[in-house]
């Protein structure tokens, strides 16, 4: 115990060894869903599902851990929703890049992320973005998810004429679907721990039971990594056309990262004085070589979770919390078969809850200044009529300069964002 003392400073957060596990099995519990539904979508692209469960464990299990040993905060990482979409159905599926050289940009922007870090560039990049881009593109990412989400459940389909349509709400396998996204909002309005990963295993459940999909076992010994283990191309991920993606990956786990740190921080009561976050660097650390790592292991980029408030609002202040959540990660090895049982459809409620927490940003825009609320409206809407978070944060950029320079408002346009604003046009003008 004075080793753990000594290491996580539990006396000084006013916390104890139990109240920390206990953080951290709850923070867990409502993040674990990701062990199946990543490889769900990662494997869309022709990867090896079940590499890319192990590397989804194992990145989870190294970033939670380093921002354990080396940050001490109470915060998990994990490969990160929307990200894992993005690297999916945007970049593989929609520019037809190989998965090996998405691996690559992922690669790159972990580099990327890891020295705007060392040399305190993050702060800079944050700052510069306008908030209301931020509320835009955290509401376009999860209508992205929405879209998906609503489509492997079988909710809405192609249609020649309209695009889209309502789907066949007669199939079993849609009415489980939306049972499970009404199950998981049930349970998180009660406050149940772990409700994701309940209302999945439900559906599963109920599907195996109505002889819907087929129970492939529960334990199994490790699988192998090697189908993923160093498959990225990193020459080929440095092609001109390619490094908007990899600004994507950058861009979007930047800020989720950040916004979660912060977030997470403030309601642990574990921001100093002036609100900033103590240790910051170290925090970013962990996340850029989880990126990095994870990438070279075979799966999309990593990101802190804001699940981790769950962890937090049971008592979780160290790093002790995230200690736990990654050993727990590294016991889910062993349960690479549930990764093969759990159906499309089961997980696609969790891609439309998330959607829900996301969407929540478009709250906060300022909707009395026309010039800030429209360029925000435009980001999000963009993302998933696009079907492509690139192109949603491209269309943000432009409509805000362009809004702005209409408008008279040339103050509210920074050196910056008429750079980043350049670099999209330049973008979609030759490397669309």
């Amino acid at each position: 115990m004075q080793v753990l003392e000594n290491l996580f400073r539990l006396k000084e957060h006013g916390t104890s060894v139990k109240t920390e596990v206990i953080a951290g099995i709850t923070t867990f519990l409502t993040m674990a869903y990701i062990v199946l539904v990543n490889p769900a979508i990662l494997s869309a692209t022709g990867m090896d599902l079940n590499a890319v469960f192990v590397a989804t464990c194992l990145a989870a299990a190294l970033g939670t851990g380093i921002m354990a040993l080396v940050a001490n905060y109470p915060i998990a990482l994990a490969p990160g929703m929307g990200l894992n979409a993005y690297f999916t159905f945007t970049v593989v599926q929609g520019m037809g890049v190989p998965w090996q050289t998405a691996l690559g940009a992922v690669f790159l922007s972990g580099i990327v992320f890891l020295a705007v870090s060392l040399f305190k560039v993050r702060e800079a990049i944050v700052n510069a973005i306008p908030q209301s881009l931020k509320f835009g593109i955290s509401a376009g990412v999860g209508m992205f998810l929405a879209i998906i989400g609503l489509k492997n459940a079988g909710v809405i389909a192609a249609h020649p004429a309209t695009l889209i349509t309502l789907g066949d709400v007669h199939s079993p396998t849609t009415l489980l679907a939306i049972l499970g996204f009404f199950l998981i909002v049930a349970l998180e309005y009660r406050k149940v721990p772990g409700a994701i990963i309940l209302s999945i295993i439900a559906v599963t459940v109920l599907s195996i039971t109505l002889g819907l999909s087929t129970f492939e076992g529960v334990f199994a010994p490790v699988p192998s990594l090697e189908p993923t283990l160093m498959q990225m191309d990193i020459a080929g991920a440095l092609n001109a056309g390619l490094l908007g993606v990899i600004f994507v990956f950058f861009f979007v786990d930047l800020f989720d990262t950040t916004g979660t740190l912060v977030g997470v921080s403030h309601r642990a009561g574990l921001l100093d004085k002036d609100g900033k976050l103590p240790r910051l660097k170290r925090a970013l650390l962990a996340d850029s070589v989880a990126i990095t790592a994870g990438a070279v292991m075979g799966t999309s980029s990593t990101t802190a979770y804001v699940e981790s408030a769950a962890g937090t609002a049971v008592g979780g202040r160290t790093g002790l919390t995230s200690l736990t959540v990654a050993l727990l990660f590294l016991a889910c090895l062993w349960l690479s078969p549930l990764a093969k049982t759990v159906p499309a459809y089961a997980t696609a409620p969790a891609l439309c809850y998330v959607a829900v927490l996301m969407t929540r940003g478009l709250a906060e825009i300022k909707w009395d200044d026309l010039t800030e609320a429209a360029p925000a409206v435009m980001t999000a809407m963009a993302m998933p009529f696009t079907f492509s978070i690139a192109d949603g944060i491209a269309f943000g950029f432009i409509s805000f300069t362009a809004v702005k320079i209409l408008s008279g408002r040339f103050k509210d346009l920074s050196i910056a964002v008429l750079a980043i604003t350049g670099m999209w046009i330049f973008k979609l003008a030759f490397f669309h």
